[in-house]
């Protein structure tokens, strides 16, 4: 989940965890914290899902909205961007 501090979540997280060989994670910026170069313009709640590729960099893929969440760490997931963004309300 995004923090005020997003250029870190972002940016700084990425070299961290690429060095660490995590193959998967994920950002949940549910209030659109993070940068335009990061979520896109407008900024919208997005759930970007980073997998480290065979040279060692990261390929991002973005879901918003109603966009149907594929992870290949998970490939029988079946939620949307929107049901992991927006809290159930009770």
């Amino acid at each position: 989940v995004v923090s005020t501090n997003w250029q870190n979540d972002y940016a700084r997280k990425v070299e961290d965890y690429s060095a660490l060989g995590i193959s998967e994670y994920w950002i949940a910026d549910y209030e659109a914290l993070g940068g335009r170069l990061f979520i896109g313009y407008p900024k919208q709640p997005t759930v970007s899902i980073y997998t480290l590729t065979d040279n060692g960099a990261y390929q991002v893929s973005q879901f918003r909205g109603s966009d149907r969440i594929v992870s290949p760490t998970f490939p029988e997931l079946n939620l949307t961007a929107e049901q992991v963004l927006t809290p159930e309300q009770q």
